[in-house]
């Protein structure tokens, strides 16, 4: 017969270090619903994102340090998340919006939408709540992206998104009366336009909004940091010096409006010949890495070149849904991890100089 009581599992656990916040599970709230039976326990962990890249290793330590308590034979671990924040992003335009994640690149052709729309089906896809908003007015290509067509219907005087592959999107290539329609537009229109799609849409209650920006430091991207806060930005590159060299001026942007910048991300990092399994580095290699070290950022990964992305973004499948077992999903899936970790740092590190 088992001695072992709640109270002696939460000793046990309070020794077991979350890896990225740096404190014990037990003082963090992150150990819930105990229940012993016998030699047996049942718990919950509750992580701070369902992304959470370190899940797994994180229940093999719960599961470790119960079976080291005398007498406990057995140890289900039941895995859900709560996204924390400490505040709203915006009381009056996303009363319901946990994060928002601007997606950015100074030049355009680096991939900066596909991977807005990979890593927005890739946080779905965790079991977060997402939504993705297509902030390149003049250049909307998300709409073709995911695959959705028609209009968004009008709910009193809100639009209601369009759902995606479990992401609700919204984008002003849904209003346009043809596809190749230009929209000529002055830097208000854009601005009136973005915060009508913050504001005027009923998001609901989101754990993350991504936010494809076009590319450049423009009235979109400056009109955007004024009208919310955003809990970071994701900047994308591909490896050649000069796209390397473009990022710098968006990092200055969003450093100059103090938007925390979450890291660097090396799209079409290198190609991988389906027939012989030889790699070829196409816009050279590892320049992404390199320059996140330079300019004090974090390096999110590598997103390899590879015609099936292409293809998807074309039919509006996702290659994150479309062939969720390859490389490159695993690629924008761990960039999804690193991303929302990053988040869940940033908003318990606020939180905790809020309460003191």
């Amino acid at each position: 017969m088992s001695s072992a009581n709640v109270d002696t599992i939460l000793a046990a656990l309070s020794r077991v270090i979350e890896p990225e916040l740096h404190r014990d599970l037990v003082s963090l709230n992150m150990v819930r619903d105990i229940v012993v039976e016998g030699d047996a326990v049942r718990l919950t962990l509750m992580l701070t994102t369902p992304a959470c890249p370190l899940k797994s290793e994180m229940k093999r330590s719960v599961e470790q340090a119960v079976l080291a308590v005398p007498g406990i034979k057995r140890v289900s671990v039941d895995l859900k998340s709560q996204v924390p924040t400490a505040k709203p992003v915006s009381a009056e335009l996303l009363p319901g919006v946990r994060h928002t994640i601007a997606v950015a690149s100074n030049k355009g052709g680096v991939g900066k939408s596909t991977v807005s729309v990979n890593l927005a089906v890739a946080l779905s896809e965790s079991g977060a709540r997402v939504g993705l908003l297509d902030a390149d007015i003049t250049g909307p290509n998300v709409p073709m992206m995911l695959g959705t067509r028609g209009t968004p219907t009008m709910v009193g005087d809100k639009m209601g998104p369009v759902e995606a592959h479990g992401v609700k999107v919204m984008s002003i290539g849904f209003f346009l009366p043809a596809e190749n329609k230009p929209i000529i537009w002055r830097g208000p229109l854009i601005a009136g336009a973005i915060k009508q799609f913050l504001g005027d849409v009923l998001w609901g209650e989101l754990d993350y909004l991504v936010i494809d920006l076009p590319p450049g430091t423009s009235d979109a991207s400056l009109s955007l940091t004024q009208l919310i806060p955003l809990s970071g930005v994701v900047i994308v590159s591909t490896p050649q010096e000069v796209a390397l060299s473009d990022v710098a001026k968006s990092l200055g942007m969003f450093k100059s409006l103090n938007v925390p910048v979450l890291g660097l991300v090396e799209n079409m990092s290198y190609f991988v010949c389906p027939h012989c399994g030889d790699r070829t580095d196409v816009f050279s290699h590892g320049g992404g890495q390199r320059a996140a070290e330079s300019w004090g950022i974090p390096f999110l990964g590598e997103i390899p070149l590879d015609p099936l992305i292409r293809v998807g973004g074309d039919a509006g499948r996702p290659i994150v849904v479309d062939n969720p077992e390859s490389p490159q999903s695993a690629a924008f899936r761990q960039l999804a991890g690193a991303v929302a970790s990053k988040i869940s740092v940033a908003a318990f590190e606020e939180a905790r100089s809020v309460a003191r």
